[in-house]
């Protein structure tokens, strides 16, 4: 359905004192003429040509225009946050994943990672790690390849450079992250995945995540690894494949290779904190056949309809009906000018 408005391109106040002065020439011209008589060389035919042009470019001025109602589609996406712990006991050769082979936490970490990017198929992603500190090596990025590849190269931390795990230590570079996101496109769900083996050795007390609440649409704690444990190779510059080194680090209380076990209970609470869903992983199950995936499907495309009213300028007819009217006045110049010499 479409209705014919007047849309001034200049605005209601300059718009309409121009096309005032337009008609007013229009209605000037004609009654000067007609009081002057036979002491003018203009035509009659000339006097409304140019009263015609007057009004044509009052027309122009005020811009007719057609509204017309439109429907838009808005596509609501989906942003992915992926955080994996890469401290020294990620190195810990007792993750399973979906097989009873056994891998290194690190290892299924990746495969973790590899199966969330496929979960969201239309998902935006952001990739950070975390061990003594938390740094975001992905800012976000439709690009699902970048994602497994930082994925494929993440390396646990050097154990040399350890000062202890410390679970907390993304809440802050994800919370000026997802609100910065979240100010920018407010209809976006945010999704997140901590991946982690949950060991919290740092002598300070973990921050609660509560606080990335206000900026999530769910959340989820993946844990990899053992409760029965394993023992924690010496590194210094990181492993990021599945292998033992000969040496172990040492408990400094027994003097003996200590022991590093997944701490569930720790993951479970974190996923308390965000309102989220703790996902275990070993040889039955995985982020693929897991909750997460069931419910992807309601975070991963949403179309919204709006509709808005479109005004369109017509002024190209009159515009076209004024060249008319201009070439007419130039022929009869130019025939005017020759009946004088």
């Amino acid at each position: 359905m479409r209705a014919w408005t007047l849309h001034p391109s200049l605005g209601w106040i300059a718009g309409s004192i121009i096309a005032a002065i337009m008609l007013v020439l229009a209605i000037v011209g004609p009654i000067l003429y007609h009081r002057t008589g036979s002491n003018t060389d203009t035509s009659r035919i000339a006097v409304v040509r140019r009263s015609l042009m007057a009004i044509v470019l009052a027309f122009m001025v005020l811009t007719p225009s057609q509204v017309q109602q439109v429907t838009n589609k808005a596509v609501s996406a989906t942003d992915v946050y992926i955080a994996v712990d890469v401290t020294g006991s990620m190195a810990v050769q007792d993750a399973h994943y979906g097989s009873q082979e056994t891998l290194t936490r690190l290892a299924a970490a990746q495969k973790a990672v590899n199966d969330i990017v496929a979960t969201y198929p239309a998902a935006s992603f952001a990739a950070i790690h975390f061990g003594t500190n938390a740094t975001i090596d992905l800012p976000i990025t439709p690009d699902a390849r970048a994602v497994t590849n930082w994925a494929d190269n993440l390396t646990t931390e050097p154990t040399s450079l350890s000062s202890g795990s410390s679970l907390d230590a993304p809440i802050d570079p994800l919370t000026i992250a997802m609100k910065e996101r979240k100010d920018q496109h407010p209809n976006n769900r945010i999704v997140l995945y901590i991946i982690s083996d949950g060991e919290q050795t740092s002598a300070q007390q973990r921050k609660s995540f509560s606080t990335l609440r206000a900026y999530l649409n769910t959340a989820f704690t993946v844990g990899v690894g053992s409760s029965q444990g394993g023992k924690v190779p010496v590194s210094d510059i990181g492993f990021n494949e599945q292998k033992q080194g000969g040496q172990w680090v040492i408990d400094p209380q027994t003097g003996q290779p200590g022991i590093s076990k997944m701490d569930e209970r720790e993951l479970r609470n974190i996923a308390d904190e965000t309102s989220g869903t703790y996902l275990p992983t070993d040889s039955d199950h995985t982020v693929a056949n897991g909750p997460a995936a069931k419910s992807s499907s309601r975070y991963q495309v949403q179309t919204t309809q709006s509709k808005h009213e479109r005004i369109t300028a017509v002024v190209w007819p009159l515009a076209l009906l004024l060249l008319a009217l201009l070439v007419w006045e130039m022929i009869d110049w130019i025939v005017s000018s020759r009946r004088l010499l």
